[in-house]
């Protein structure tokens, strides 16, 4: 490599990182989070719960009021069919992000993921995400529905940003 070709490389990165410094915004520090903490859609667990019960509550009372001519098994497939309904309200109502000195566990609908501070290089919550992505060592992104903007978009942002902190304060440490 010749030394003007080298120079014109150290210019264009130079340039390429201010130019990326230049566009972030500031950061805006969030108070303090003690461990351990969690983030939840708590209204959405609060509204999923009590309709689980009353599905199953529904669906044992049809089963017990149908019909005579209808058999055994017809009863217990009207039973099932409550207890599936209700899994699936229970399993849209599990999603959280808790964070202790060791790390973050994010638990989303289906699967649960413990990360340890150092395999989360950033959080991200764009405009118009449903949820908080995190950014990993790895090179994957893991999606953290625990932190949503359905509970609300302030409240949302004000989660994300306390997370992005302690990522961040770990990063350091």
């Amino acid at each position: 490599m010749t030394a003007m070709t080298a120079m014109t490389v150290m210019t264009a990165t130079t340039a390429t990182t201010a130019t990326i410094q230049s566009h972030r915004r500031p950061h805006v520090s969030t108070p303090p989070v003690e461990f351990p903490v969690t983030w939840a859609p708590r209204r959405t667990r609060a509204v999923l719960l009590p309709v689980c019960a009353v599905l199953v509550a529904l669906f044992v009372v049809l089963a017990v009021l149908l019909p005579a001519n209808w058999q055994l098994n017809d009863r217990i497939m009207m039973v099932a069919s409550g207890v599936l309904f209700a899994a699936v309200g229970l399993m849209l109502a599990r999603p959280r992000v808790s964070a202790d000195a060791e790390g973050v566990t994010v638990v989303n609908f289906v699967r649960s993921r413990r990360l340890a501070w150092p395999e989360i290089v950033r959080v991200n919550f764009r405009q118009g995400d449903p949820w908080a992505t995190l950014d990993l060592a790895d090179g994957t992104s893991l999606a953290a529905v625990g932190i949503q903007s359905g509970v609300g978009k302030d409240r949302a942002i004000a989660d994300a940003r306390a997370l992005r902190d302690l990522v961040e304060h770990h990063a350091r440490a």
